[in-house]
């Protein structure tokens, strides 16, 4: 399911009219991302924790000539599943 596939079924499960509900969508989006930025968590009962971590520094190695490279710090957005959605996939 693409972003598009998920606009369409919301459309169709809440009645909504195809701009509403990319608008809609779109909105959940930005606020998640949004809260992110702002390092603070996102955490969805029953569905799961959006948390951002922070990856320190590390030293890498090109793959193609094998020269070592400096990989800087980077902050990464992380999903953790919540019991609910675990239990539903299994």
């Amino acid at each position: 399911m693409n972003k598009n596939d998920l606009i369409a079924k919301v459309a169709d499960v809440t009645d909504l009219a195809k701009a509403e509900a990319t608008k809609a969508v779109d909105s959940v989006f930005d606020i998640i991302t949004d809260t992110l930025k702002q390092g603070d968590e996102v955490r969805l009962v029953g569905f799961g924790t959006f948390s951002v971590t922070r990856r320190q520094a590390s030293e890498g190695r090109n793959p193609r000539t094998g020269e070592k490279i400096q990989i800087p710090a980077s902050n990464q957005p992380k999903f953790k599943a919540g019991k609910q959605l675990k239990d539903s996939v299994n």
